[in-house]
């Protein structure tokens, strides 16, 4: 009787886990920023559950994909070719595109309650409740998980696979969330970091959305931001909060000794 688990399997399972881990590091910071808004004392329940609820979903969509991946490549709206834009959108471009609005939405509306509000209403800032939080989590994981989906169904074609690989996935997402949230709670200066790299992260779904619908704005076309611009763009943003922190300190202990 041949081995239902084989070598190969288990080198499909090791890579799909670790495309997983590298595609989802963009929601894993959405989830521990989002997750800030429920109250102190529910946000590690929040994480699970809407995270648990994502991989169920995760897995449905999946099988979605598999069985009808042509209704996600059927075109749903056309724009016909004009001066300003145009472009062919399935559903698979119109989810990317939709949360990468979203995305850059929440961002810049949380930079901006930063900019205006005092520290106090800050601190004291209304929780959100956790129903609308973790649907946040669920809607907001599909729009990740195309990505990781497609590359998985590219590598290996035994569903049981893809969907062991979505639940290690989920689990090491339950479990780094929570280390997350709690540095950006210790480290508040990165909490501003985090948001503009989710707004960098809206506009790479933009991209890729625009992309895969073949639009044209003005008649160049969208070409979807590389994940290797996408990490060098953190990590220059990194060292350079970094570096600011440094320098500020530095100033500060200046002139405490003056």
């Amino acid at each position: 009787m041949e081995s239902i688990f084989t070598l190969e399997h288990f080198v499909s399972l090791v890579l799909l886990v670790a495309l997983q881990a590298v595609l989802g590091l963009d929601n894993l910071l959405y989830i521990s920023i989002v997750s800030k808004q429920a109250p102190a004392d529910q946000q590690k329940r929040v994480r699970t559950i809407g995270i648990s609820w994502a991989i169920i979903l995760r897995i449905g969509l999946l099988f979605l994909l598999i069985k009808l991946i042509e209704l996600f490549q059927s075109p749903w709206v056309v724009i016909e070719e004009n001066n300003i834009a145009y472009g062919t959108f399935d559903l698979h471009s119109l989810i990317i595109l939709v949360g990468g609005i979203f995305i850059m939405y929440t961002a810049i509306k949380e930079i901006w309650h930063m900019m205006h509000l005092s520290a106090d209403k800050i601190e004291n800032k209304k929780p959100k409740s956790m129903n609308q939080i973790i649907l946040l989590m669920i809607l907001m994981n599909l729009v990740f998980s195309f990505d990781s989906i497609l590359g998985a169904m590219a590598l290996t074609d035994e569903f049981w696979v893809m969907a062991v690989a979505i639940v290690i996935g989920g689990l090491l997402m339950i479990w780094l969330s929570g280390h997350v949230t709690e540095f950006l709670k210790r480290n508040r200066m990165y909490e501003v970091l985090g948001l503009f790299i989710l707004l960098i992260v809206g506009i790479m779904l933009l991209s890729e959305g625009g992309h895969l619908a073949q639009m044209h704005l003005f008649g160049n076309p969208i070409t979807p931001m590389s994940k290797t611009t996408f990490y060098f763009i953190i990590a220059v943003l990194i060292v350079i909060d970094i570096a600011q922190n440094r320098y500020q300190t530095n100033i500060d202990r200046k002139r405490g000794t003056h």
